[in-house]
């Protein structure tokens, strides 16, 4: 296909993957990159000899030779660079969490008109793995979905580490914390994985901030959660069940599981080498059978690069990224609604608009 020209708006931690990504697909030409930091810019513009390399994000925009831009950058301040993303005309593409709230996220629907327009939480499900799960599930093998389910407990390990990144437990950098940064990629996977056919009407959960053993390990002021846990009723009698934690005063866990009539099927989001999708099959005669259905070794370098061919792809082949700005909206009013629950302990019904 002829190569997609694509802009780059930060170029921090994921940025730097964004930059490298585009620069090294056949599919792209990476035409522009803007950050504030004037040596990480010309470090990037060097590397992959880019001409077009900005201080201010809003510069790039008026870069006419770019089609689609990719903003990486914090959450706070990336809504309002996306509506003039889509008011340039050119396609967006957006880190995760997709914004700071769900009115944000329609803010964004409603300026994108026919451009394309998705989310980064899609990541995992790039994973080979996970291409076969939703394989899988979309051929009926699990009968009626009954759970839907993660659960992932994260330690720390050693000493507090200096300046932690404040964005990570900051509502008012990153709109909330574990279920932000984190959730929104267990989320996509299980949504994904399921065919998005998931319709979830209300939530029942709870917030924890930092255990007080590891406040030395977070950036001084923390308001932001370090542990959700959520149970979300859907149309259909289905239950999805989320639990996520870092710095958990817990054993290591990480879990991902589907659970139906006829069967489940266990999985990991993570990666890591010789990992298995098992699959566990209802059998009348005997009790229950258990199958690998998929085995093999996975790792971000198989996933990192991804997020941003599949735009291109969707830019010129026009249809929806993996992840599209409206299934983002859904996960992002269940976010909201989560966070209401915690906030009132009692269930809230998720507003779907």
């Amino acid at each position: 296909m002829e190569r997609v020209r694509i802009g780059v708006i930060g170029c921090g931690a994921i940025g730097q993957t964004h930059v490298d990504s585009a620069a090294a697909s056949p599919e792209i030409e990476l035409v522009a990159i803007a950050d504030l930091r004037e040596d990480v810019l010309k470090s990037f513009a060097d590397k992959h000899g880019v001409e077009a390399a900005y201080g201010e994000g809003e510069e790039l925009l008026g870069d006419d030779r770019v089609e689609g831009v990719v903003l990486a950058m914090p959450a706070h301040v990336r809504t309002e660079l996306g509506l003039k993303v889509l008011a340039s005309g050119k396609h967006l593409l957006t880190e995760k969490p997709v914004a700071m709230n769900a009115g944000e996220v329609r803010q964004l629907l409603d300026a994108k008109g026919d451009l394309v327009a998705g989310c980064c939480s899609s990541r995992f499900r790039f994973l080979p793995h996970a291409e076969e799960a939703t394989a899988f599930v979309a051929s009926g093998a699990l009968g009626d979905l009954r759970v839907v389910h993660c659960r992932v407990m994260r330690q720390v390990k050693g000493a507090p580490k200096p300046n932690p990144p404040p964005w990570r437990l900051k509502k008012a950098l990153n709109g909330g914390g574990t279920l932000m940064n984190w959730g929104c990629y267990d989320l996509d996977y299980l949504m994904g994985i399921t065919g998005w056919r998931l319709k979830p009407t209300h939530v029942l959960a709870r917030t924890w901030q930092v255990p007080p053993a590891f406040q030395a390990h977070a950036a001084e002021g923390p308001d932001a959660e370090t542990h959700y846990s959520a149970l979300i009723a859907c149309e259909n009698g289905t239950v999805i069940q989320m639990e996520r934690a870092e710095m958990a005063a817990a054993g290591v866990e990480s879990a991902w599981k589907l659970t139906g009539t006829s069967g489940s099927l266990d999985m990991t989001l993570d990666v890591g080498n010789e990992k298995e999708m098992v699959f566990h099959q209802a059998d009348g005669d005997s009790g229950v059978r258990s199958e690998t259905l998929w085995q093999g070794d996975e790792s971000y370098e198989q996933i990192l690069p991804k997020c941003v061919v599949d735009f291109a792809h969707a830019i010129r082949d026009g249809h929806a990224p993996k992840t599209s700005l409206e299934q983002a909206l859904v996960m992002q009013e269940i976010f909201d609604a989560i966070y209401a629950s915690a906030d009132t302990g009692e269930a809230v019904r998720i507003e779907h608009h």
